[in-house]
């Protein structure tokens, strides 16, 4: 298993919407819903806040309003193709009035998640 070794911030606009992915490593599961308020005060106009996490053992992932298994689920599929743990994984998204379908919305969650990785190294977790 590995950790990421920092957090970080990504956007990606896809046919007028707006997806800001954010990465964070935790090792306490009782800091998501903290973070998650906090996003949403921060982020008041965002059409959804969705996110997956993988923390000690644990995971979830939550669609926050988009169609079943179209965000949380992609999202939480590339924490586990990329080995991590200890991780939560967050994509505001800002609609842009035109529609993108399940695979769309599904191509959209994991690309921007994909990104954000790019930008930073994971390590083996000791």
């Amino acid at each position: 298993m590995y950790i990421i070794n920092k957090n970080v911030e990504n956007e990606l606009v896809i046919k007028k919407s707006k997806f800001i992915t954010k990465l964070y490593y935790l090792d306490d599961i009782d800091k998501v819903e903290e973070i998650i308020n906090n996003l949403k005060k921060e982020y008041k106009k965002a059409t959804h806040i969705t996110y997956a996490y993988i923390i000690n053992g644990k995971e979830k992932a939550f669609d926050d309003g988009e169609p079943n298994n179209t965000a949380g689920r992609p999202i939480l599929n590339v924490l586990k193709k990329k080995n991590v743990t200890n991780i939560l994984a967050i994509v505001i998204r800002y609609f842009g009035g035109i529609k993108l379908g399940a695979g769309g919305l599904v191509r959209a969650y994991t690309k921007s998640v994909s990104m954000a990785f790019k930008l930073i190294d994971i390590k083996e977790k000791e």
